[in-house]
């Protein structure tokens, strides 16, 4: 058995799926791939189930009844992963704008002592492809907002190319995160930050998607920005719960 699982979480990626889940499987660690799939109307998962049938052993898919958010699907795929006894567990969006081989070097930086390996666009300067000028300013900009109020010392928090050790999970209490929409990556690296796990940024070239749609949306954007202050709020004042 493979000790590393990739959760890819999807919503409409049906130009996507076939090509990223092949791109992991020809890389030359033997990942596991576990797709979790809100209900897309575009036949994401039947395109997965036709996949399964290449890949029986590798590629597992598990289709909620609609879409509840990012922060939803990871968390279920978390417990999935758990549950089938995988040290490793990574988080990669479907649309390529993180690079299947970079898996590898998330896996080595934990294999070397990194309790939480984070794909990071800030680490040496910008890197980032094909984002607007705006977009670029708002995501580093919201990187250095979190970093200011939440004391991590990590350059990408919002970054959702992400590789946790099992024991970083079974740490965190997962029925306690909050955040739904991208704002989760900020409180799973914050909750793991906490518990004085060692967080360790790899750079990554990170390239905006070509096919399909992208999530983002304002609600997400303002979950972020005031969720991070009163996340911050609970973890001084309600320790215990939080």
């Amino acid at each position: 058995m493979a000790d590393g699982l990739v959760i890819i979480p999807t919503f409409n990626e049906i130009e996507n799926i076939e090509a990223i889940v092949k791109a992991v499987f020809d890389l030359k660690k033997d990942f596991h791939v576990l797709v979790v799939d809100d209900n897309s109307p575009d036949g994401t998962a039947d395109c997965v189930r036709n996949l399964q049938k290449e890949f029986p052993e590798r590629l597992f898919l598990e289709v909620r009844k609609e879409k509840s958010g990012l922060g939803t699907a990871y968390i279920h795929g978390f417990k999935w992963a758990l549950k089938n006894g995988y040290d490793y567990i990574f988080e990669m969006d479907a649309d390529f704008s993180h690079r299947p081989a970079d898996l590898s070097r998330l896996h080595r930086a934990c294999l070397n002592g990194a309790d939480v390996a984070v794909g990071s666009r800030y680490k040496k300067g910008v890197n980032v492809v094909n984002w607007p000028l705006a977009r670029i300013l708002l995501s580093y900009g919201a990187s250095f907002y979190v970093k200011f109020i939440t004391g991590m010392k990590v350059h990408d928090p919002t970054a959702g190319f992400v590789c946790y050790k099992r024991e970083v999970l079974e740490t965190i209490n997962l029925d306690n995160v909050r955040f739904i929409g991208y704002a989760f990556q900020i409180e799973m690296k914050y909750r793991a930050y906490l518990k004085k796990f060692k967080i360790e940024e790899v750079s990554i070239i990170f390239t905006d998607r070509i096919n399909g749609k992208s999530k983002m949306n304002s609600a997400i954007i303002r979950e972020a920005i005031f969720g991070v202050i009163a996340m911050k709020f609970r973890s001084v004042f309600f320790k215990k719960s939080f």
